[in-house]
């Protein structure tokens, strides 16, 4: 029975307050555009008055390409508040990508950065490009349209389509709205927060910090692509003191020319990928409070957090640095992780034995947009199966071991990629590793490692290969080592798809 005074969750509704409450507060800054929460708040409903006059009904898909700017910040509210459902495009995809995943979510209309005319291609439906946009949008007329069921449709967000075609993750209003103010509460964003976009909108909606910086009343900078040297700049001219990154993108900045020691507290999220400790020390260590988190597109982003205990304050670098960088446990709207068996029984929690890593809650996606039979494969009873090998430690926290498609089975033994992996990290030569199996015919699968080295370096494979069978099993050790750039997608996560047919064709 709903309550007398009972009103839908919506993200869009931080918003409305922030302009209520933070009217003349800065909200957005992009190059030399400034803007307040009360402009940011009018732009957005003058934005689904566009959208409405442009034929765009309740339950449309509109689609956004484009980089880190206001536009598309500004359509996280202007799309809802049209009653429509925002599809933010992946900018780094080739452009038969980009047509299949307009055509497959049934887009309306498109709003575009002009830079990415040529990626979009020719469409068959209203496209409005960013050098009409702002004039388009200061002209129409302000139009709300009220969510009536908060887990209807809000967005959907398209997975890189690594194994296959991309497919497109449901959104429900509630889980977006829950979703942020988790991200707000672990990040600690308040109104003193300068957030710094170096993770890409378009990739599981920012982890929901569009919605969740809003709320805290905080300053959204927006950077149009990832520059180590302007993340340094603005570090130093904004005062930037949140952002959130891949793993690879804390490597550029330590390793980068401007790199120091900061004088202020900048906390930073770090996700896509299970960060090395031995990173996580050098950015500790430069003066960065890092917070690992763990989520999949299919959870709104972070479901699992390595929430600091202050019993680790007086632990040993080394040991700390492996407290952070475990996944954690699950964020302050989530359910309880679990680690089960391939029968579905829990695993003990013995930091040892391990499962796939099973989600549920708020958080969690309504299922694959028009495809019903991926939402059944991906479920269990009840439960989301992510498809990551993990462990459970006896303090309740998770840690990642690999994708259950990335462990190598090499005669018999199970070799985790994640572990060799930080075990070639630890070396001082070493910027980044990935490994991967390779076809063997005499124990089926052995392990390969690529590499790329830092800058005058000259560590070679015989040392490295040395180096590891000193920290783990001799039989975990890399047969080979190939050095060389690491391919990465547009958030910063390692190919190993592309790696793993080198690795055969070598």
């Amino acid at each position: 029975m709903t309550g007398i005074a009972f009103r839908e969750l919506s993200p869009v509704s931080f918003l409305e307050r922030a302009a209520a409450v933070f009217a003349d507060r800065p909200a957005v800054v992009d190059g030399d555009r400034r803007d307040t929460y009360a402009q940011l708040w009018d732009r957005a409903q003058r934005l689904a008055g566009l959208l409405a006059a442009r034929g765009v009904e309740p339950g449309d898909r509109v689609a956004v390409l484009s980089p880190n700017t206001h536009l598309l910040l500004e359509a996280h509210y202007g799309v809802p508040l049209a009653g429509a459902v925002l599809v933010a495009l992946n900018t780094r995809l080739a452009p038969s990508e980009i047509a299949y995943i307009v055509e497959h979510s049934g887009a309306s209309l498109v709003l575009l950065d002009a830079e990415f005319r040529e990626v979009l291609g020719e469409q068959p439906i209203p496209v409005i490009d960013s050098e009409s946009y702002d004039d388009l949008v200061d002209a129409a007329e302000p139009h709300r349209v009220e969510v009536t069921d908060e887990r209807s449709l809000l967005s959907i967000n398209y997975t890189s389509g690594t194994t296959g075609r991309p497919k497109g993750v449901m959104y429900h209003h509630r889980g977006a709205y829950l979703q942020a103010l988790a991200m707000a509460y672990h990040a600690k964003l308040d109104t003193s927060s300068q957030y710094l976009w170096t993770l890409p909108m378009f990739h599981t909606n920012g982890w929901c910090f569009p919605w969740a910086v809003t709320a805290a009343g905080g300053v959204h900078h927006c950077l149009r692509k990832v520059d180590p040297g302007e993340i340094w700049r603005a570090i130093d001219a904004e005062g930037i003191t949140h952002f959130c990154a891949a793993p690879t993108v804390l490597t550029m900045l330590a390793e980068h020319p401007d790199a120091r020691t900061l004088d202020h507290v900048l906390r930073v999220f770090a996700g896509g990928a299970p960060p090395w400790p031995a990173l996580l020390a050098r950015m500790s260590e430069l003066g960065f409070d890092i917070r690992h988190l763990y989520g999949l597109t299919e959870t709104f982003g972070p479901a699992v957090v390595c929430e600091w205990q202050p019993e680790w304050d007086s632990a040993d670098p080394e040991h700390r640095a492996w407290l952070i960088a475990r996944q954690g446990i699950a964020n302050v709207v989530a359910e309880p992780v679990r680690v089960t068996d391939p029968e579905g029984n829990d695993v003990p929690a013995d930091g040892r034995t391990p499962g796939e890593i099973l989600l549920r809650g708020n958080d969690v996606m309504l299922g694959y947009y028009r495809d019903p039979e991926a939402t059944e494969n991906a479920t269990l009873d009840g439960w989301f199966r992510s498809g990551d090998l993990g462990v459970r430690h006896p303090d309740g926290y998770v840690e990642l071991r690999d994708r259950l498609k990335d462990v190598i089975i090499s005669g018999g033994e199970n070799i985790t990629s994640i572990e060799v992996e930080n075990a070639l990290t630890a070396h001082p030569d070493v910027l980044e590793a990935a490994v991967v199996a390779a076809p063997h015919e005499k124990w089926g699968e052995v392990p390969v490692a690529f590499v790329s080295l830092r800058e005058r370096s000259s560590a070679g494979e015989a040392e490295l290969i040395d180096f590891v069978r000193a920290r783990i099993a001799a039989f975990k050790a890399p047969k080979k080592i190939v050095f060389g750039e690491l391919p990465k997608t547009s958030t910063g996560k390692l190919q190993k798809n592309v790696l793993r047919a080198k690795a055969v064709a070598e």
